[in-house]
């Protein structure tokens, strides 16, 4: 573990190896990508960090927008001289992804985008401003056992009480004063990087289950339609958080397509 300016971080993998950074989603921190990075990180030089106002990192600003999160990604891979990466966000992260690929399109290399909203139905605008006002009237707690329900298949729940135990408490960890802030980041942001103006134009592989109903799979393709050449993957009895209940669902084909297009693989 290390810090650059509030922000933590994790960075494993040769030296010298193409770069891939890993950003998580609201709620959460560094630590949901643990499934993943141990085969990333074999042949890739692999960075996890902490959003502002997430796991070890600092406080976000008081009102925090998407392109100050992008803008924290920048900062960290400016001082630790990583002029290019792939970059591959999870639901939060995902839609930090396409705000920084639109910001500094030179530095992404590839684009992984997994489980990540697109431009909701009203219907569904308004139940995550509801869960916004929730969270900011009755803190992370109030929310986080729908959530569990959301991101995790019935089976997945009942057969690994400690996995729902561990992610409850990265969700109950956050500061109840500061992750309203953050969670209207992922409620209202959408609208910044929706049909980006000029079109995001580099490899990526858009990822979603197609049992998360809050990023299904219309979503996924409405975000791989906006960038040209983008793969979609729907993956077949699972929920938002496919990356923990069913890894090599999403390690596989994530390395697939990094291999392919940064040649660590090859």
């Amino acid at each position: 573990m290390s810090a650059i300016g509030g922000t933590v971080y994790d960075l494993t993998g040769p030296e010298g190896a193409p770069a891939v950074v890993l950003i998580h989603g609201l709620g959460l921190n560094r630590a949901c990508w643990q499934w993943l990075v141990p085969e990333l990180a074999a042949r890739y030089r692999v960075l996890t960090y902490d959003l502002l106002g997430h796991g070890q990192s600092a406080a976000p600003p008081s009102k925090p927008t998407l392109r100050t999160l992008s803008d924290q990604l920048s900062v960290l891979l400016d001082q630790l001289g990583m002029a290019r990466a792939a970059i591959v966000g999870f639901s939060l992260g995902g839609m930090i992804a396409r705000r920084f690929a639109q910001d500094h399109p030179a530095r992404v290399a590839a684009l992984g985008i997994l489980h990540s909203p697109h431009r909701r139905t009203p219907e569904a605008q308004a139940a995550i401003v509801a869960r916004v006002e929730q969270a900011k009237a009755e803190g992370p707690g109030a929310t986080v056992e729908a959530a569990l329900v959301r991101w995790f298949t019935d089976p997945c729940r009942a057969a690994n009480p400690q996995m729902m135990d561990l992610v409850r408490s990265w969700v109950l960890a956050n500061d109840p004063a500061i992750y309203p802030s953050i969670y209207r980041i992922l409620a209202e942001g959408v609208d910044e990087i929706v049909a980006p103006e000029p079109p995001i134009a580099v490899p990526a592989l858009v990822i979603t289950g197609d049992e998360d109903h809050g990023n299904g799979p219309e979503m996924a393709r409405a975000i791989a339609d906006e960038i040209a050449g983008a793969e979609v993957l729907i993956l077949p009895g699972l929920r938002h958080m496919a990356l923990a209940e069913d890894p090599p669902s999403i390690n596989r084909p994530l390395a697939a397509v990094l291999d392919r297009h940064l040649g660590a693989g090859a």
